[in-house]
């Protein structure tokens, strides 16, 4: 499919990936831009990918191919577009735009309708793309949010594991937009200021600034909530071996004293008398009482006996 805009002064050339025939046209009607060094790559290649050609002077481009949807959960469920952008002209290869949820993309050729050139054209298109994965990163304030206050309430390895996963999301999103970032430098490098002074170019560049701050701050927050879990996880540890410790310590006076009368010698002279029953109890309880006055006098008991408060990360 072709659009013309602006009075003629650049068009948009859409093909269905499977279109050779319409390729091969374009391919002889452009024939200075090499349009074949491009296109013989489409059949490979499904990621990231881009060229840059400036041997020619007036006849510059830039090329290649764009993942611009990528499912959260699902590695293979992506979807992605082949594109070609000179001056004057631009094509695209595969791209769908049910995928980006607008079934008619009549606003989108409205708005390319005030460009003056297929750098801005295609400008106004990479802005689209930004935008949608913009969409997605907005919900995370609201599941940061979430988290915040879980981290506080409760502490379990199925919480460190949400946390995980949000991270997993945000840098599944901050993919996306990086290869935007490629195009728009590499653009630069192909076309100077003709690229770089156009509005739509500015605004696009914008709105990637403004999503990788945003997903950059996410990420900060997401590495703190991490490492707070990981403190309040380290700590509440080290207070179980501490009072596993206590508490062994405690009870070594009766564990050594069953020891010792559990023995089978002949002569154990603590067997024949008369109170020996209420004199093991005894030593017992002031073994075990003297213990606990030393390990409270200098401190190794601390507050491992106290149960931990509701809304609190130590306590």
């Amino acid at each position: 499919m072709k659009h013309v805009f602006n009075g003629g002064t650049w068009e948009w050339h859409e093909f269905p990936e499977s279109d050779k025939a319409g390729i091969e046209k374009l391919i002889r009607e452009k024939d200075p831009y090499d349009i074949n060094k491009w296109a013989a790559n489409l059949p490979r290649i499904k990621t990231n990918h881009i060229m840059v050609d400036t041997f020619r002077k007036g006849h510059e481009w830039i090329a290649g191919t764009l993942v611009f949807k990528q499912d959260l959960t699902e590695k293979e469920d992506y979807h992605y577009f082949h594109f070609f952008v000179a001056e004057n002209f631009m094509i695209t290869s595969g791209l769908d735009f049910n995928v980006f949820g607008k079934d008619d993309y009549s606003l989108l050729n409205e708005q390319m309708e005030t460009c003056d050139n297929a750098l801005e054209g295609f400008s106004v298109l990479l802005g689209e793309i930004t935008t949608s994965s913009l969409m997605k990163i907005d919900p995370f304030e609201v599941k940061l949010n979430d988290l915040f206050w879980k981290v506080k309430k409760e502490n379990s390895t199925g919480l460190l594991e949400e946390i995980y996963h949000a991270r997993h999301e945000l840098l599944v999103l901050k993919h996306l937009m990086m290869p935007l970032q490629e195009i728009k430098i590499a653009m630069e490098e192909a076309f100077g200021e003709q690229a770089s002074g156009g509005p739509e170019y500015k605004r696009t560049c914008l709105k990637i600034e403004r999503g990788f701050k945003i997903a950059n701050e996410y990420q900060t927050e997401i590495d703190t909530l991490i490492r707070l879990e990981e403190v309040v996880s380290s700590h509440r540890g080290n207070e179980i071996m501490k009072t596993l410790t206590v508490l062994t310590t405690l009870f070594t006076p009766i564990t050594a004293l069953g020891a010792l009368w559990g023995m089978n010698f002949k002569n154990m002279p603590e067997l024949e008398w008369k109170y020996g029953y209420l004199f093991a109890i005894g030593l017992v309880m002031i073994s075990t009482l003297i213990l606990y006055i030393v390990l409270k006098k200098k401190g190794w008991a601390g507050d491992i006996l106290r149960g931990k408060k509701r809304n609190s990360f130590f306590k």
